[in-house]
């Protein structure tokens, strides 16, 4: 995956390859991010993570020094996997929770009330910070859970915060 990555990056990435390729892409949603992480194939589950309550080393790249509801620990890797390694969410979407944090287009805000309830980005707030959902390979295994929200100033970069490209569909008559 790509780390050390600002949301500004991120954004300036996006705005190019839309360019580059005459379609158009952009960050997520924080309400798209969300719904695509928990891999909503009809109704999205309330679970701490898309495949359950429970997680293992197995299941996500975390700091595994630490446990969740009565995991296992062992030796942590410290470091990123293959972006294309581990198993797939319903949606065919792997590493929704953890691996990198991931830069959304939302400013923050510390609660959800308010967020537009048609899936579009949230562009009140702190814009000076950004909304990053997901986990990371430094992070524990509470902080992977599917709701859980954090935040970043834009211009920061860190080993634990990528991104995630989306197409913008039009959508149909």
């Amino acid at each position: 995956p790509v780390i050390n990555v600002s949301w500004i990056d991120a954004t300036a990435y996006v705005e190019w390859l839309s360019r580059k390729t005459g379609t158009s892409y952009r960050l997520p949603s924080e309400a798209e991010w969300e719904y695509a992480a928990r891999g909503c194939k009809s109704a999205c589950p309330s679970t701490a993570f898309w495949f359950g309550n429970t997680i293992s080393p197995e299941q996500a790249n975390y700091d595994w020094r630490y446990s969740y509801e009565g995991s296992p620990k062992m030796q942590a890797l410290r470091q990123t996997i293959a972006a294309d390694s581990g198993a797939a969410n319903p949606f065919g979407l792997l590493h929704t929770q953890d691996n990198v944090r991931e830069w959304v287009q939302d400013c923050w805000n510390p609660t959800l009330a308010g967020l537009p309830s048609d899936g579009s980005a949230r562009t009140t707030g702190d814009c000076s910070r950004r909304v990053v959902r997901g986990g990371s390979w430094f992070d524990e295994p509470q902080d992977l859970r599917t709701a859980k929200r954090n935040w970043a100033p834009q211009e920061e970069r860190r080993a634990q915060i990528g991104f995630r490209v989306t197409r913008s569909l039009g959508r149909g008559p």
